[in-house]
């Protein structure tokens, strides 16, 4: 009986008759011998047509199929160790679905610009398709390790009536005969379920209109904000270095493969366990300052000091206690020193840059009041969020993990654009 199968398991077919369906990767022949790499979504698999061995019609096929071609390969699994996944097919039959004719993305190199607009066939190759799988494996880790410490999942809308990060970033749409906006983070909304689950976090995309064009930044991107009631910012920093060390754990554990494709040096990331080092944002102007870098207090740290920062240290990196003034509204004064916030960002080594930022919230009535007037937010559109300080108010923190950097880092990707599957940047949203 021949049996559909998976390339991933084909080591359980050994010698027995199979059925693959996918795509031709590549070709190549030596005089009787046809090899072919099929691909099927789940790995790679060389597929040998030896002429003497199969009807003239199969050999002809083999002959004529071109790169990303659709097929059916009907034959036997052999184990080969210097095969691709350790075992070969010996075809006796092709069914071709397609011929593809000059398929745009050829094995000579192509500019990014060309890559970016075939980002639709791009996600074929194997260095992409090993980007695109660490990242789902990201994304799992994110949600197991929330959910195996009592984290209930909460859906933040997408569509906001006011700014959570900041009025000068963001898209605007119309709402019937209102105006409404993309969400830039769902933790307004995670404050008010943690009134009543405790622990919660939420997954999706946020939209920031900010119009930077660095390797870092995206115009839409994929974070997971988790918040918890009764939880300080110390309590909200063990968790943030818990949940870092998962997920790169759990990358290493499950997608050390994928990690080889994108010649990641494996070394830099075993070390990711805790303790993180930890520094205030004085100690980290005194290191700028140390380096050259002309910043004054109060001043929000970019990409270039971020970097700086990142070089002295090889594990990811809390900078703590950043000055009220480049934090949001919301964020709680330290009350020893009210003019910085019980706030942190989690900077990633090698220069990657911010991954999280988090801290504790306001949870007092009059303070809150009196942050969205200094910040000239409309009142109205937070007259919810100041409900959740009249009615049951107490400590709470959180923090948003961006996906996207945390690919980038762990790969070691040159740039962002690389590490979603259709990314939007600046003045570029095809395909």
């Amino acid at each position: 009986m021949i049996k559909n199968i998976y390339i991933n398991n084909i080591s359980k077919y050994n010698g027995k008759k199979v059925k693959i369906k996918g795509w031709l990767y590549s070709k190549r022949s030596s005089g009787n011998i046809i090899f072919l790499l099929v691909r099927d979504g789940t790995g790679i698999m060389q597929c040998v047509v030896l002429k003497n061995d199969v009807d003239e019609k199969v050999f002809e096929s083999a002959q004529r199929v071109t790169q990303e071609s659709s097929l059916i390969v009907t034959g036997n699994v052999h184990k080969e160790e210097r095969a691709t996944g350790g075992y070969e097919l010996f075809i006796n039959n092709i069914k071709i679905l397609q011929i593809v004719s000059k398929y745009p993305i050829t094995p000579k190199p192509h500019g990014v610009g060309y890559l970016m607009k075939n980002r639709h066939l791009w996600l074929r190759s194997k260095r992409q398709h090993a980007i695109l799988k660490i990242r789902a494996e990201v994304i799992k880790a994110c949600r197991d390790y929330l959910n195996k410490n009592g984290f209930i999942n909460i859906d933040a809308p997408i569509l906001t009536p006011a700014a959570c990060e900041g009025t000068s970033t963001l898209f605007e749409t119309e709402y019937f005969d209102q105006i409404a906006y993309l969400s830039q983070s769902g933790q307004l909304y995670n404050e008010a379920a943690i009134m009543s689950f405790g622990k919660v976090y939420c997954y999706g995309p946020t939209f920031r209109a900010e119009k930077s064009k660095t390797r870092r930044h995206l115009m839409e991107f994929w974070m997971i904000e988790p918040e918890m009631a009764y939880f300080d910012w110390e309590d909200n920093i063990k968790i943030q270095e818990e949940f870092v060390t998962y997920i790169v754990q759990t990358v290493l554990k499950n997608r050390r493969s994928e990690l080889e494709i994108v010649e990641r040096n494996l070394s830099k990331l075993e070390i990711i366990k805790p303790p993180f080092p930890k520094i205030s944002y004085d100690e980290a102007l005194k290191i700028l300052k140390k380096k050259g870098k002309d910043i004054n207090w109060g001043d929000d740290f970019g990409a270039s000091e971020e970097t700086i920062i990142s070089k002295s240290f090889d594990k990811p990196v809390f900078v703590h206690h950043y000055p009220m003034k480049c934090k949001a509204f919301y964020m709680k004064p330290d009350p020893e020193r009210p003019n910085v916030s019980l706030s942190d960002d989690l900077i990633a080594p090698e220069g990657y840059g911010e991954i999280i930022g988090g801290g504790q919230r306001i949870d007092n009535l009059e303070l809150l009041e009196e942050k969205i007037k200094k910040h000239n937010l409309p009142r109205e559109a937070f007259k919810w969020y100041l409900d959740l300080r009249k009615y049951g108010t107490v400590p709470h923190s959180g923090f948003g993990l961006g996906i996207e950097r945390t690919v980038a880092w762990i790969c070691k990707l040159k740039h962002i654009r690389e590490t979603i599957p259709f990314p939007r940047l600046l003045y570029k949203i095809y395909p």
